[in-house]
């Protein structure tokens, strides 16, 4: 990497200059080196248009108020399939041999992907085969089906449905068509590169969304090569960061497991060609928490009436946490909005988690007496504020917890002055404004706390497909008592799950049992939510 990697808390560069970095790995340079100008010609010759549109980019009027910057948008959801993956996907298709035409085509993908061979088949009409995850939402199955290729919904991984395509495309003689790892893919993606610098050719930064790596390698190898003072700046989940991962490794690795949120970037190892590419092009990094994915996804909404998928707003994100920790103003900034084949249901938890994200809101646990006129007497503290969300139950105590949410104006700052003063007041006050239990299970709970029990929670993930909830309790079994449980669909391809068990502390029977399901599990009995509302 030019100047050294970053992760999210990252200390490289300052306004327009290069950073030194915190460093995930060594710096690497050359940022241009001997590859470059063959990716140039491969990027000039890719024929995307005769599938793709050229995306305008529009400028964030209300953001670049409040940043104090220009912050444009690429908009890729203007695309055909509403994502920027019929670039790679058409320019590695177009280049297949009569012989390899008439045998088909075949790939994996969740969605976006998907979308793109689908359509390139059929303006190129070659026969095509789908395989996709049981968990991806019916809406992408739909769409590719549309294009009239073939869909086989097989496992609940992309890495399973990657299995199945490959152990196809050898039986059959398929071409498999890879998502990212793949030359023609990466020049058919380094088009969107093209055309920023076309558009704004005084651009100080580029912040693009790094999964696979195929768009953050394209886009940033053709800009170094043609305009090496701009700064590209990859952007990924911090809980699916498999660049960071491999900078700090030296190499490519695999991720223990990823978050399915931002699913168009939720990939566990990203590409050997692609990494290298980043590493030698890539000027930071930087990664973001769902929150922030949220608050970027209700930016563009604001500002260009767009509705980003996850994955489509990780860019954004990355921007807006990148201005503040380097203090940047005055500069020109654009992000690419990657994808909107957002699934209707997950807005839902978009809306919740989105003023989470941005800072205008916090959640707080306060314990208050338990006498009338207490919640007035509580309001009056907060002087003039507004509660978001107020949850509470009597439970016949003489004190009185409630999960209480605050409008806030001045970002977390006013966190630390509110606790402040209801602590003044006299009220025992906790901040579960970084809680993920509570943000994601306890807010929904509150009604009482039980008779003194010896009891673990666990925080569960398992694909989510019709059926998945009471597969999941099957495969728990009976022969544990459970005391506490909550499941909420937020539309997404996981289930989230807390539960909580009688006497497993110290049962290695349970433990090899929990172990044993194969699902994403966390002892969450410290979280402070669940301690001051729900436990014993």
């Amino acid at each position: 990497m030019k100047t050294g990697a970053t992760t999210g808390n990252g200390t490289a560069g300052s306004g327009a200059g290069p950073g030194v970095g915190s460093g995930v790995g060594p710096a690497i340079g050359p940022a241009v080196n001997g590859s470059g100008s063959a990716h140039l010609r491969a990027v000039l010759r890719a024929p995307v248009y005769e599938a793709a549109v050229l995306t305008p980019l529009e400028t964030m009027e209300s953001l670049s108020a409040r940043l104090g910057t220009t912050v444009s948008v690429k908009r890729e959801d203007r695309q055909p399939i509403h994502s920027f993956k019929i670039r790679g996907a058409y320019t590695r298709m177009r280049a297949l041999t009569s012989v390899e035409r008439d045998h088909g085509v075949i790939a994996a993908s969740a969605g976006n992907h998907a979308q793109g061979v689908a359509l390139s088949a059929a303006l190129l009409g070659i026969e095509s085969i789908l395989v996709m995850p049981r968990t991806t939402a019916p809406i992408k199955v739909e769409a590719v089906r549309a294009h009239g290729a073939s869909v086989v919904l097989l496992g609940d991984t992309f890495d399973e449905a990657k299995e199945e395509a490959l152990r196809l495309a050898g039986a059959h003689g398929y071409t498999y068509v890879a998502p990212f790892e793949d030359p023609l893919v990466i020049a058919g993606q380094g088009t969107v590169g093209l055309e920023l610098i076309q558009q704004d050719a005084h651009l100080d930064r580029v912040f693009v969304p790094v999964g696979g790596g195929g768009l953050a390698a394209g886009v940033a190898a053709l800009v170094k090569n043609l305009m090496p003072d701009i700064q590209v700046i990859g952007v990924e989940p911090e809980d699916a960061a498999c660049l960071t991962a491999a900078l700090a490794a030296g190499h490519p690795v695999d991720l223990p497991e990823v978050s399915r949120f931002a699913e168009g970037v939720a990939v566990k190892r990203i590409g050997d060609t692609t990494f290298a590419m980043c590493r030698d092009h890539l000027d930071d990094v930087v990664t973001v928490d769902s929150d922030e994915i949220c608050a970027a996804i209700k930016d563009i909404f604001e500002d260009v009436r767009a509705v980003a998928e996850p994955a489509g707003a990780v860019a954004l994100a990355g921007l807006k946490k990148y201005v503040e920790q380097h203090d940047i103003h005055g500069e020109r900034l654009a992000h690419v909005l990657s994808g909107a084949n957002v699934n209707f249901h997950s807005l839902r938890y978009i809306s919740e988690r989105a003023e989470l994200g941005e800072q205008r809101e916090a959640l707080f646990g306060v314990t208050i007496p338990e006498r009338r006129g207490s919640f007035l007497d509580f309001l009056t503290v907060l002087a003039g504020r507004a509660v978001t969300e107020f949850n509470y139950r009597v439970d016949r105590s003489p004190e009185a917890r409630i999960f209480v949410g605050v409008q806030l104006a001045h970002g977390l700052a006013e966190r630390a002055e509110i606790a402040n003063a209801l602590g003044e007041a006299g009220y025992r006050v906790i901040d579960l404004s970084d809680d993920e239990t509570a943000k994601s299970h306890v807010r929904y709970m509150i009604g009482g706390r039980p008779p003194a029990i010896a009891e673990q929670a666990y925080s569960f993930e398992f694909p989510e497909h019709p059926g998945a909830l009471i597969r999941f309790l099957t495969q728990l079994g009976t022969r544990w008592n459970i005391t506490m449980f909550h499941y909420r669909s937020h539309g997404a391809d996981y289930g989230r799950v807390l539960c909580a068990f009688e006497g497993v502390e110290h049962d290695l029977d349970f433990h090899r049992h929990v172990e044993d399901l194969g699902y994403p599990c966390r002892d969450v009995s410290t979280s402070p939510a669940l301690s001051y509302f729900l436990l014993p």
